[in-house]
């Protein structure tokens, strides 16, 4: 198949993603709604389910090398300091240890940030990079971490990131603490004229909190070198980001360095990008000649590896009295850590509903804490919260349902680019999700239930973007004996990747799935893939899957027109078997096919094509949730989510189910649950284990219905996908915290919504 080179853009959980890449010059017909699939889409269990149930499976955790070395980090016990002297001579000293590194001895290799080196005589923040020691063993690298001398010149530190933000305010750093030095500014229309021509304007002021990932496997590396040649086992979601940042600080071509990653036990977006304890690793390995691990306990996953920034939002809306919006405003400002990232989240306030007078002004603030990364939806479980329940109090002051006020808002264009959408089905979300809660049934006027049990119903709409897009390649290997090999640069999450990679194949050369293999996490035996964040994996690769099957069966048409002396219009493909139409008794199968062509096997790489031109790529979904209060205990029990979402196609059903739940799960912890606590005085988090930073139970966990309101969305892809990791947790939050405000009649305007949150809400209310 002939290619071309494009220009594409598209989004991810890092923001607008431009690239230059090959795709192919002509499509594949989309399998749009009516395609019979025989695998595509059906409940097929993972590939990789038996190696995990049965430990079989190996994490980067698990990874055991020859002459294994392993190495700990010293990480800064004070959130701000200037260190005068560190004395390592004791650590040096004690049997087993093989290197120790500081700033004073580290190489200075800028860092990709920008903004820092690996090791900095200044610290930033508890948890900041101070030393690292290899030893024979972890123990020994922990005994030898704690003696470690190391005097602090301790220097003004500042965790609110309103106090960061004052001119007399401590420096984070020396040009400041607010990132660009100014805000993010976004406005179309006019939005002072739009609330002056509005029959009610309603304004009021909502926040969120900071969380942390906290997946199952912590953060890990292993560095090994060969010769010039570096091997990284890594739990990473960008593999090759991975690989081009370490060969980028290491000042060494990227084909020298080999990243690998098979299996993880989640991410949640803190694994977008290499930590410093890759590089850390690759340093020492190279010195001593040796493997080394780094591992991340809990604490440090607590404080050093990423979390989602806080928000104070300042929403302003304005409507006539039908309910139509005039105008929309937000100022913001989020806590982004010691170093450089944003916290911007007024994307949902600019794009949910149709608005002509809309501006945002958004503050990412430096303060003395760890640093925030990108986290499942990044910006839009915050703005999505805060902005939702603007909508609900506005419905509220109006007197409308609030559900209709989001009718009535609905929008065919995307409001910032005025294109159309690929697909939006939305409304078919409100509808079949309203009814499965049983909205006009359950939901009683705000604040009217009475008595010590209260419940309540509430909702919210979500957008992402989940196009995916090129570049992404995937290469299928056809054996002989008529079976297949799978391979593709990209990264399975715990999501079910290595399955739909199968499913496709199996779905178009009409093998079945237990005689396909399917290789990912490797950067130098599969071809590229892009970062599995943002809802990009299975928009990305399933396409570029699909392309490399259906060249295959082509190849295999071709051939077999060849040696069955018949034109290709003449042939039949069915269950891995080519025959002639005139002549059903003349056939081949694929093992003869290729053996009668001489080969041992065939190959073929796939290409995802370009996003079309014109139009918006994006999914939608609305969650409706009840809840129980009980108004003596201040305790919220979420008793019911309903999911409805327009997601595109579906290409697996069980592990579609996983992914929602998973994200509904964790979306109800953020409205109820977790919080990274900073003692004020001293700058220390508290909760740096996860019993004290709380998060769910099974006990925790509501009844969950999922609908999906769409089949395939056949403009963006030649199969139709659009990504579901940041849908499913997008809205829950807003969701709960409406449901919350119907049961008791007050605004809960702070997440988590907290027992004693609900308690002081009510006790002001009297």
């Amino acid at each position: 198949m002939s290619r071309k080179i494009v220009k594409s853009r598209y989004f991810g959980d890092e923001g607008l993603i431009e690239t230059v890449s090959e795709v192919p010059a002509e499509k594949h017909k989309a399998w749009g709604p009516d395609a019979e699939l025989k695998v595509v889409g059906k409940p097929v269990s993972r590939l990789d389910g038996y190696e995990k149930v049965t430990g079989k499976a190996v994490f980067t955790f698990d990874v055991d090398l020859p002459r294994m070395t392993y190495a700990r980090i010293l990480r800064s016990a004070v959130p701000h300091a200037k260190i005068k002297n560190i004395d390592t001579s004791e650590a040096e000293d004690l049997p087993g240890v093989l290197k120790v590194l500081t700033y004073k001895n580290c190489p200075k290799i800028p860092w990709h940030w920008n903004t820092t080196v690996l090791f900095d005589e200044r610290v930033r923040y508890q948890g900041d990079e101070v030393a690292c020691v290899a030893a024979e063993s972890e123990a020994v690298a922990e005994e030898a971490l704690r003696l470690i001398r190391v005097d602090y010149e301790v220097l003004p530190f500042v965790t609110d990131p309103a106090e960061a933000m004052k001119s007399s305010s401590a420096k984070v750093h020396d040009w400041g603490n607010i990132i660009d030095e100014g805000p993010a500014v976004y406005f179309r229309g006019d939005v002072e004229k739009g609330f002056g021509e509005s029959d009610l304007t309603f304004e009021d002021t909502y926040s969120t909190q900071v969380v942390v990932h906290n997946p199952t496997e912590p953060h890990c590396s292993v560095a090994s070198w060969e010769g010039d040649k570096l091997t990284v086992w890594d739990s990473t979601q960008a593999l090759f980001g991975v690989r081009d940042a370490i060969a980028k600080s290491l000042s060494m071509p990227s084909s020298k360095v080999r990243v690998i990653k098979k299996y993880m036990g989640g991410g949640f977006g803190g694994k977008l990008e290499a930590g410093k304890y890759s590089v850390i690793a690759a340093l020492i390995s190279k010195e001593i000649g040796r493997p080394v691990r780094i591992t991340m306990d809990r604490k440090e996953m607590n404080l050093s590896v990423g979390n989602r920034p806080d928000s104070v939002q300042r929403l302003k809306a304005g409507a006539k009295k039908d309910g139509t919006l005039l105008a929309l405003s937000q100022y913001s400002y989020g806590n982004v850590g010691a170093y450089p990232n944003g916290a911007d989240c007024g994307t949902p306030l600019r794009s949910l509903y149709k608005c002509p007078n809309v501006r945002t002004e958004e503050y990412s603030v430096l303060t003395n804490l760890g640093r925030s990364r990108a986290y499942r939806a990044p910006g839009h479980v915050q703005g999505t919260f805060a902005f939702e329940s603007l909508i609900d109090d506005l419905a509220y002051k109006l007197g409308m349902d609030p559900l209709e006020l989001r009718k009535k808002n609905f929008t065919e264009v995307d409001p910032i680019s005025g294109r159309p959408y690929t697909s939006k089905r939305i409304l078919e979300a409100y509808e079949q999700g309203s009814k499965a809660i049983g909205w006009l049934e359950k939901r009683k006027p705000t604040g009217s239930e009475q008595g010590r049990f209260r419940r309540g119903i509430g909702m919210a709409s979500q957008i992402w973007w989940g196009g995916g897009g090129p570049p992404a390649y995937c290469t299928i290997k056809l054996n002989q004996d008529g079976s297949a090999h799978v391979l593709a640069g990209t990264q399975d999450l715990g999501t079910g990747t290595y399955t739909f990679l199968a499913q496709i194949a199996s779905e178009v050369l009409e093998i079945p799935i237990d005689k396909i293999e399917v290789t990912i996490g490797d950067t130098e035996t599969c071809p590229y893939c892009g970062l599995s964040g943002g809802s990009l994996t299975a928009p990305s690769v399933s396409p570029a899957a699909r392309d490399a099957a259906e060249q295959m069966k082509s190849k295999l048409l071709s051939a077999g027109a060849a040696l069955l002396e018949t034109p290709e219009s003449n042939l039949k493909y069915s269950s891995g078997r080519i025959s002639r139409l005139d002549e059903p008794d003349k056939a081949l199968s694929i093992s003869e096919v290729i053996g009668k062509l001489h080969e041992k096997v065939l190959v073929t790489t796939g290409a995802r094509e370009a996003n079309p031109e014109g139009y918006e790529i994006n999914s939608f979904g609305a969650q409706f949730a009840e809840v129980e209060v009980d108004t003596e205990t201040g305790r919220v029990r979420v008793l019911k989510i309903v999911a409805a979402h327009d997601i595109g196609r579906v290409l697996n059903y069980k592990t579609l189910l996983n992914q929602f739940h998973g994200g509904i799960i964790q979306g109800a912890s953020y409205a109820l649950l977790e919080e990274r606590v900073v003692d004020e005085y001293t700058g220390k988090v508290l909760t740096t284990n996860i019993h004290d930073y709380k998060l769910p139970t099974v006990k925790d966990t509501p009844e969950i219905e999922l609908i999906i309101v769409s089949d395939s969305d056949p403009l963006i892809s030649n199969t139709g996908v659009k990504g579901i990791g940041e849908p499913a947790i997008i809205p829950t939050a807003g969701a709960i915290a409406n449901a919350v405000y119907n049961a008791l009649g007050v605004r809960i305007k702070s997440l988590p919504i907290t027992p004693d949150k609900v308690l002081m809400a009510l006790s002001e209310k009297i």
